[in-house]
């Protein structure tokens, strides 16, 4: 379900459902919520779950001023390859300040979930509109498996 439509983000939304509805959602970013009913699931559990939606779009009015993600154009988000892969991963490398990143090669991968495609893969030299789009969706609730800093205070490059 796309939830822009409400002036919030899919990260808020699957917060305030979890919170208020103790509702949890399948897979959620930027601007989707998507919920999963199974085998399992009977009219029960699928009226809660309308209950919650329901309630999320009467209340959605509070969850506006979420923090938005800057997602790049998708041209921006094809970066330079410097390294192969492995060599760049495998070289020696060293975690710098995320704010002096841009220019570098990355010596890790960071993969936003959902959707687990890699945003940054190792060798690739890193811009400043993906490295923005990963730290405002860390800030806006992005779950990042890959990188060895998480929060992105830091990120691993290649050593110069």
């Amino acid at each position: 379900m796309d939830i822009t439509q409400l002036g919030t983000t899919g990260y808020a939304a699957a917060g305030w459902l979890r919170e208020r509805h103790h509702v949890d959602m399948r897979l959620f970013d930027h601007r989707r919520i998507s919920a999963q009913l199974t085998r399992a699931d009977d009219d029960k559990t699928s009226d809660r779950l309308l209950t919650a939606l329901r309630d999320l779009a009467a209340h959605a009015p509070e969850l506006h001023g979420a923090p938005s993600v800057e997602v790049p154009v998708p041209s921006e988000l094809r970066l330079a390859q410097a390294y192969l892969p492995r060599d760049a991963y495998f070289n020696e490398h060293t975690d710098i300040p995320f704010a002096e990143a841009a220019g570098r090669v990355a010596a890790e991968m960071i993969t936003p979930y959902p959707p687990g495609i890699p945003t940054v893969l190792p060798g690739e030299r890193l811009t400043e509109p993906v490295l923005r789009y990963v730290a405002t969706g860390v800030r806006a609730g992005m779950h990042l498996p890959d990188p060895a800093d998480r929060q992105l205070k830091t990120v691993r490059v290649v050593a110069e």
